[in-house]
């Protein structure tokens, strides 16, 4: 009696042609970033060191400002981390691909969010267990 068991279906690649542009997308945000995390490291330095002799209402303006900075500074490093990630996936082949279920990730949302790990349902599911 001969197996019957389904065979996995091989995913082609990526398009290298589109992996080259993701590439190059992903690098240009992660240019955008950095440049922003320094622009906001010295305003954050600037907020500081002016904090001296001011009356309550700039110091709590400041604290805002400086809470709001950092906040956005949070923001843009969790970004620069999942732009490493999917540059370190391009040179490991695996860009575009799910870490969840491994299915290709459609080009329009990589090319909406290149540095995207999840396919759309996989990114709905955990969206929707973490409510």
């Amino acid at each position: 009696m001969a197996a019957t068991g389904k065979k996995k279906k091989k995913i082609p690649p990526i398009d290298q042609e589109f992996i080259d542009k993701m590439e190059a997308s992903l690098l240009s945000l992660k240019a955008v970033i950095v440049d922003n995390l320094i622009a906001s490291n010295q305003d954050f330095k600037e907020i500081m060191e002016g904090m001296d002799s001011k009356d309550l209402a700039d110091i709590a303006s400041d604290d805002i400002d400086r809470k709001m900075i950092e906040a956005i500074g949070s923001q843009e490093l969790k970004r620069l981390k999942l732009i490493e990630s999917a540059l370190t996936r391009i040179k490991q082949g695996k860009y575009g691909h799910c870490i969840k279920c491994s299915r290709r990730i459609p080009q329009d949302r990589l090319i909406a969010i290149p540095y995207a790990l999840m396919c759309i349902e996989c990114k709905s599911e955990e969206e929707r267990r973490n409510r």
